[in-house]
Parts: C-alpha cells; structure tokens; sequence
C-alpha cells in the first residue's frame, strides 16, 4: 500500500474508475484508486448492474451525461468486445396515456439532440421478436440507446488510466477514517495503511453516507433494493443465442418493468415491488455478504406482478424457470439526482455520489474536468452537492422520499406536479391567512408557496379567460389568470417569504462583490443592483439582487430553490483572511411583494415615510415603519408593476401582513399565488435562473449585457466574456408567442425551423401572457433564427404550433408602469 497519493479515489465502480481514466487523460499522476471488494468486481451496485441505458431525461445534463456514457462505453475494449451493445432502445406504451407522453418524450429526446423515432406495433414487434404487438399501442425508439457491459467497462478504463503508472488500483482496502486538519483532507486512513493524500473523491455508492460522516458532510441518499433475474433460455430466443446482445432495450413502464437480452435469456428488471430501503450502516461489506450488494435473499412475493407483467408482453417467459436472481442495491437522493462537487465542511473532500451506470462515464469526465480546472465545464446545478438545505439531509427526509423517488421512476410525472410527503416543512408567518384564502400551495426546497388562491374565484366572473385541457390544465387553474389580471389592474399581495437571503460585509465585502458580479457594486448605500456572478467560462452561476446596506455591507437576494448553491458558490470564492463575513439570514426575514397601480396608495394609508417616487426611486431601498412594523422596502418589481419587495423580522410578518391586507380591503387587494407571478413576469421578459438560463450560457447569450459593466474593472469571467464579445454570440435567449390564441406549452420542447424535423432549439419556460393575450415562451435558438418576426414551430405532444419571435419584453416595454 502506497503511503501518500495527490489524489485518493474510495470506490472502484464505474464513477471511480472513469474519472481516473479522464484525470489520466488530462495529465494526472499519483492518483490511488481503492476499493473495499475485490477489484474489478468490487461489490457495489456496478457489480451487478443490468447495465441499461435510456438516454432521455427531462433533465439536458444527465441527457448530455448518458449520451456521453453510452458512446464512451461502445469506443472502450475488453478482451476483444466493445464494453457496450448500442442496439437502441425502445419504451412501449400500453395505455393512451402512456403513448401521448411518448409524444411528449420524443419531443423532449429532440430538444436535446437526441435522434428517436415513434413506432408502431408492428415495427416494435420486428425489433422485439418475443413481443406480443397486440398489447401495445406504440413504441419510442432511440437508435443510440443500448447496453452497457459496466464491470468490462471499469476494467477498460482502469487498464488505460494505469498505463505508465499515471493511477493505481487497489481492492480489499476498507477506509476507517479520513483525516481532515484545518478544514482540510490530509490523509486516508485504511486497513492497509494510512495514506497522505492532497484530495479525496468519494465514489463509494451505496456506503457513501458512511464516508461522509467521517468528515462531517452530508451525503444525502437512500440505498433501495431493486428486483433483477433472468429467464432459462428461450427457444424463441435460440436463434439469436450466439450473441449476448442484438435485441433492443426494452421499457415497459405501465407496468414499471425493464428488459433485455442476454443470449438467449430474458433479463427482467422490477421496480413494481414496494420500496425497499436499506440503511447504509446496515450494508455488510463484500468479504462479508455472500452475494454483492444485496442484504437478503429473492424476495418472490415482490416478483408476482412483474411477473405477470412479463408473460402478458412476451408469452415465451411463461413456464420457464427463473436462473439468475437477485435483490441488487442503488441509490436515490431527495430528488432522485446525483450529487456533485466539492465539500465546504472539508476542503478537498469531493463527492460524485447516487450516480448509475447510465451516467457514470459522463459524471467521471465532469469529475476529472472539475478536479483539473476548479469550476465545473457545464452545468451542473442540478446535480450540486449543495442544493439542499438542512432538513433535507435527515434520515427521515432521505428515507422518504427516497421511497417515493423508488416508487416513481416509471410513473409519467408532470412538470409541476409535488411530492405529497413530507409537506409544511417550511411556512411563513403569512402561511395561516393563505390557507384561509384557499391557497393551493406548492413546495419549493421544503417552503409552502400559494400557487393561487380559490378565494379568489369571484374574479373570474364576467371574464373570458383562454383556458386549458388535457396535460395542461393539471396542476393549474384559471385563477391564475384572474390573479395576475387583478395585479395589472389593482393590487395584490404576495408571499415571498421562500427568498434566499446573504449579508455580506467586512472592510473586504465591497472588493469581493466587485470581482465577483458583472454590475456595478460601488454605489451609494440605499441602492439596489440587479447582477450576475459567472464562472471562468463567462457562464451565468448566480442570478442576483444585491442590495448595499452600508459602506461595508450588503445583502444578496436570491431564489430560495437555489439559495444553498449559490450561497455554495459565493462562500467557495471568498477570501478566507477575515476581510468578509457572510451570514445565511434567510430565516430571520419575511418578505412579501405589494404591486400594482394602487399599490402605493395602499402603502402610503399606512405609513408616515415618503414612498413617492422621489422619496423612494425604483431600485432603491429604505427603511420605513408599517403601521408597527419597522420594515425594509425595496423598489424593485419582478412583475412590472408600481410596488414594493417589503421585508422585517420574521416574528413580525404575520402582523405586517395584516396590517397590509386591512390597509388594501377598500382598494379590492388579493392575495395572488406563484402561477399569476409567473405569468406576470413573462410579459415582462425577465428570466429565470435554472430554468431559462444556467452556467452554460451567458449574459450576452441570454440578453442581460445591460447588467455587464466592462468600464468597472476585471470581474470573475470577463475574460471568457471579452472573447465571446468580439467573436460574436452562437444563440440567443429569445421570446416567442403564439398564432394559435390556445396553443399552451410548459417548457423543454423543441422548436424547429422552416419545417425542419431536427430542432434548432428549445422551450425554456412558458406561460400564458393574460395582459397581451397570447402564450409566451422563451427559448433558446440559434443567432440566425433569432430575429424579431422569424418564423418558427414549437412541438407539442406530437404537434406543432406556429410561432413568432418577438421583442423581448410585450408588455410595458417603455417601464412606465414601474416607473411613476
């Protein structure tokens, strides 16, 4: 056993071994890889994954992330065999709602650039040969799709990244302790030795919880047993036994079960079977469970229904014995991501964590790129290791939902629908008059936000408001509209209690935030700036209000759906010689949006300060008192309308609140949810960040360089955004409306170009536009497609809608409204 390393690598699956492969590639040396099973077979989940891999995910990076893994695979060799069959893949559809989100899916497969095709039952079954056609109404088909033979990979990958001692491998080392000095990993303590180390990647699946606490970080994962077995050989299947794979993958998600040839076995995979958690402390080790990483013997009651499942769809499985079975193990996080990137409770503690084989390869070069360069390459937000607040690391929490993640993986999910446990985790001081209100409350990262609120029904009288049918209308309601009309017209009040806030200060705060944004943060204390930070690459990382309290002070506003990562970011850029401060406050402040026409009359019935225009100027704040209530207002509107983001101390919210909504009775002031708000702000062309835009796209791309002041100094990323600027941007962030006046998407489908059938770009978000009378989208698309007036399509389950692109902002360009 080597005693010091420049980087240690605990966990020999297929997330281990390819990011050594890639750290070989870009260079590294003294990289130990070990393992507590016997490499290559190590025990984990790799060890006996099926090896699946569907390409197409609501998400564009683990989409990106597989599209890499399953081609990866495929170019590696073992003994003479590429590590991966891409023999495509097909998901069947056995209901009408199965097949109309097949349409969808495809849509979504093209968004990202994947080739796939609808087939019928007849061209499914000349591609299944064992189908039953007659039970199926449909397949979605992507040629690319296929196999992937994960421990051949892992051994490929480990051949070549230890060619010329670049890495080392070692199996039957268990780690007992990791030792961390000053904040930071210094060494691996193992059975076979301790080794001094400047970095530890924890790849350690199914155990990483337990490596995790040896340094204090949460990894927060569930491990779930997971049904897998394969059929004696098939005589139908005889012809094809001289190959181990030629037959497509297969999904048959109405009845949560997965396919695949071996030889001329039939492989079954169940996920119709109750969630089954298994504790991490509760896994044995290899050397001490018979059979790896299960904790129990075939489970046949779970089988029943898949079983049934399979013989109805491939009549040849009936009456033959079961060879292979097994109940394997994987992971799922609170929802159902991976978890990446680098500790900031142990500085050179990295974590690529609930990763399946479908991803690992892609998920090691992200790993390798990172590790190299510092940032991430692209974006990986979703997937950040530091994403979830507190409450979601609890073993209650993880267990949870990740029982429910389990019991999901098949079910077709809505883009808006929520989890159903656990809720009312996190409420405002205005939670209990929304509930009186009828509020359909949505959650966002434990937070309980109205949606829209049934008290306001009454506004849809005399109205006549587009509505919607079908996958559109769930999860929805013609309130909204209501809603967001009302706050063009009079007044509403929102709970905005869900934000994210950051105090900055110290004699170092004002430097820091000047190198860190793209605007300007030398401005006299009472402003409010609107402001990006990037990432080298001139990526957006963080959307942000900043507000200068004081010379050497300031608040940083942000979404509370994203508030860990970027406090995450911020904290891993600030300098650590006690020139800057930083506190979460989050929780102290509640914050509620007053806008509207009547707002400031509303505001002004219960205040003696000046909040005219000239007593407090748009993107600018003040202290002022609210009846009792000694509050901070900003005037700053998301919707464009007149008003005000008013915040005070949490303990007093519930009495500002009233003192507000008493102040607004004569004035017809509602109380307006999160769908009216986000209709509002289409209108208006204001981005979204995570949705709209990400760190793979830039203040120039994404029309924000009114916030990029170059006349300011060097700033982080303004090199990369120097470069793009003189060779001109690729895309464009556009917005596009509708000729059908009841044409509606929801975001991620593909738009396509002068009848086209390869998209030259996608939905990013879309909502109605109440006020100007049309659906909205932003998209993005190609610089010779982004023209104000190009005609363009946007796919909808199968349908293409004709659309325009337009101005940016469609309602109050000039900003008269805001501005009075």
């Amino acid at each position: 056993m080597q005693t010091s390393a420049r980087l240690v690598i605990i966990g020999a699956g297929i997330v281990g071994c390819s990011t050594a492969y890639h750290l070989a590639k870009l260079g590294w040396r003294d990289v130990l890889v070990i393992d507590q099973g016997p490499f290559p077979r190590t025990g984990g989940s790799t060890s006996h994954a099926p090896g699946g891999m569907f390409q197409t995910n609501t998400s564009k990076l683990m989409t990106g992330l597989a599209h890499y893994s399953a081609h990866l695979y495929e170019s590696l060799r073992w003994d003479d065999q590429p590590c991966a069959a891409l023999v495509g893949g097909i998901e069947l559809a056995e209901t009408p709602e199965r097949w109309a989100d097949l349409k969808r899916k495809a849509g979504l497969g093209r968004s990202w650039g994947l080739e796939n095709h609808l087939l019928t039952p007849d061209e499914c079954k000349a591609r299944i040969p064992i189908l039953d056609q007659r039970k199926v109404l449909g397949g979605f088909f992507v040629p690319d799709d296929g196999v992937a033979r994960a421990v051949n990979a892992c051994s490929a990958m480990a051949r070549e990244a230890s060619a010329g001692g670049a890495v080392t491998f070692q199996g039957n080392v268990t780690v007992q302790d990791i030792e961390v000095v000053d904040g930071r990993v210094r060494a691996v303590v193992t059975d076979q030795g301790r080794v001094a180390c400047e970095a530890v990647l924890c790849c350690a699946g199914i155990w990483g919880p337990r490596i995790g606490r040896m340094v204090g970080q949460p990894i927060p994962l569930m491990p779930m047993e997971h049904q897998y077995t394969k059929t004696e050989p098939l005589p139908e299947l005889a012809e094809w036994a001289a190959s181990e794979i030629t037959i497509p993958l297969l999904r048959a998600q109405d009845h949560a079960s997965y396919y695949r040839q071996h030889f001329d076995s039939w492989g079954i995979g169940n996920y119709r079977h109750v969630p089954l958690p298994v504790e991490p402390d509760a896994i044995l080790s290899p050397k001490d469970a018979p059979v790896m990483p299960s904790i129990r013997d075939w489970t046949p009651e779970h089988f029943e229904e898949a079983h049934r499942a399979a013989i109805n769809l491939f009549p040849a499985v009936e009456g033959r014995a079961l060879t292979y079975k097994i109940n394997g193990m994987f992971s799922f996080t609170p929802d159902a991501q991976s978890l990446l990137g680098e500790s900031q409770v142990a500085r050179g503690f990295w974590v690529a964590e609930a990763v399946w084989v479908t991803h690992g390869g892609g998920v090691g070069k992200v790993m390798a790129e990172w590790l190299e360069a510092g940032e991430p390459q692209l974006d990986v937000h979703e997937a950040d290791l530091h994403r979830f607040y507190p409450h979601h690391a609890t073993s209650s929490f993880v267990r949870r939902r990740g029982k429910q993640n389990y019991l999901e993986v098949y079910d077709i999910i809505h883009p808006k629908q929520q989890m159903e446990e656990p809720r009312n985790l996190r409420t405002g001081p205005a939670h209990p008059r929304l509930v009186e209100q009828g509020a359909a409350f949505f959650e966002t990262a434990g937070f309980e936000r109205a949606q829209w609120c049934e008290a306001n029904a009454r506004l849809l009288d005399g109205r006549n408001l587009p509505g919607r049918d079908g996958w559109a209308a769930r999860f929805w309601s013609p309130i909204e509209a209501a809603e967001a009309l009302h706050t063009r017209e009079n007044a509403a009040l929102y709970d905005l209690s869900a934000f994210a806030i950051m105090e900055i200060s110290g004699s170092g705060a004002l430097p820091f935030l000047q190198h860190m944004t793209t605007n300007q943060m030398d401005v006299k204390p009472g402003r409010v700036v609107y402001t990006n930070m990037l990432d080298r690459r001139g990526g957006i990382v963080c959307d942000l209000t900043v507000a200068r309290l004081a010379a050497d002070r300031f608040w940083i506003i942000t979404g509370g759906g994203v508030g860990p990562h970027d406090f995450a970011w911020i904290r891993d850029h600030a300098p650590d010689d006690g020139s800057v401060r930083l506190e979460d406050v989050g929780g102290k402040w509640a914050v509620f949006g007053l806008w509207g026409p009547k707002a400031r009359t509303i505001l002004e019935s219960v205040t003696e300060d000046d909040v005219s225009h000239q007593g407090l100027k748009y993107f600018h704040w003040k202290d002022i008192t609210i009846g009792y209530v000694p509050a901070r207002a900003f005037r700053v509107s998301y919707v464009g309308e007149l008003g005000w983001e008013i915040y005070c101390p949490m303990e007093l919210g519930l009495k500002l609140w009233d003192t507000l909504w008493e102040a607004g009775r004569p004035h017809d002031l509602i109380a307006a949810g999160m769908g009216a708000f986000d209709s509002l702000r289409l209108e208006k062309g204001y981005r979204g960040w995570g949705a709209d835009m990400t760190p793979d796209d830039t203040p120039l791309e994404a029309g924000l360089d009114f916030i990029v002041r170059w006349d300011k100094g060097d700033f982080h990323g303004r090199e990369a955004l120097e470069r793009q600027k003189e060779q001109g941007i690729t895309k464009r962030l556009c917005t596009l409306t509708f000729e059908d006046p009841d044409a509606i998407v929801l975001g991620k489908e593909p738009i396509f170009a002068n009848g086209g059938e390869r998209a030259v770009g996608y939905v990013t978000s879309a909502n109605h536009g109440y006020s100007v009378g049309r659906t909205i989208a932003l998209g993005w698309l190609p610089v010779e497609h982004s023209a104000h007036g190009s005609k363009l399509e946007v796919e909808y389950f199968g349908r293409r809608f004709a659309a325009t692109v337009q101005p940016d902002v469609l309602f109050d360009p000039e900003m008269t409204r805001i501005r009075v």
